[in-house]
């Protein structure tokens, strides 16, 4: 007879990718064992293996998660009726809130998505890509004439955004809403008018 799924199934899982988040951003993928993940998320190892058969596993499920909901959080934003300006502001206010509460899983994302398989990072890559060309478009819809002709320059612009929402997420993790909102406002500023329009 096969094996019911536990009701708490979801949440449990849910539970133990979050604290695996959290062991791999603080002791390092390579360094953080089975044993010490189990401790952390309060179940018996063989709990673990349960839900996950290895450590690669879950380090697959945290970057496809977390990504996954990114981008699709990101790309799902509603922007319809308002200015390229008001567009782009709207953006990055969204990318600020999006990303409070994963500081583990970005700090996972920098350091260990290379541990994955090529056919896996690709994949990974393939969700970072999907927000940087949404991203593009807002760019380019602000200076068509600027960036149609010269797409390294939009490509350079794009990266330097993300740069600095992604400055901001890692040094000022506890930001509040308002001051995620603030921050997100003297980006689409600075990148609207330059240091002299601030």
């Amino acid at each position: 007879m096969a094996r019911t799924i536990a009701k708490d199934h979801d949440h449990k899982r849910a539970q133990i990718l979050k604290s695996a988040a959290k062991v791999f951003a603080e002791e390092g993928f390579d360094r953080a064992s089975m044993t010490k993940l189990a401790k952390d998320c309060g179940i018996s190892k063989a709990n673990i293996y349960h839900y996950y058969d290895s450590k690669d596993a879950l380090l697959y499920d945290i970057l496809d998660s977390y990504l996954s909901r990114l981008r699709d959080r990101i790309l799902s934003v509603d922007t319809e009726g308002l200015s390229p300006e008001d567009r782009l502001r709207r953006l990055l206010r969204e990318i600020l809130h999006a990303y409070q509460g994963a500081d583990h899983e970005h700090q996972v994302q920098i350091s260990a998505l290379s541990a994955l398989p090529e056919d896996q990072q690709e994949q990974m890559r393939g969700y970072q890509r999907d927000m940087v060309k949404f991203m593009g478009h807002c760019l380019q819809d602000l200076a068509p004439e600027v960036f149609g002709p010269q797409p390294e320059k939009l490509r350079g612009v794009t990266m330097s955004v993300y740069g600095m929402l992604n400055w901001y997420f890692m040094w000022n993790s506890d930001a509040e809403a308002q001051e995620r909102d603030n921050y997100a406002d003297l980006v689409c500023d600075l990148t609207l008018k330059g240091v002299h329009g601030l």
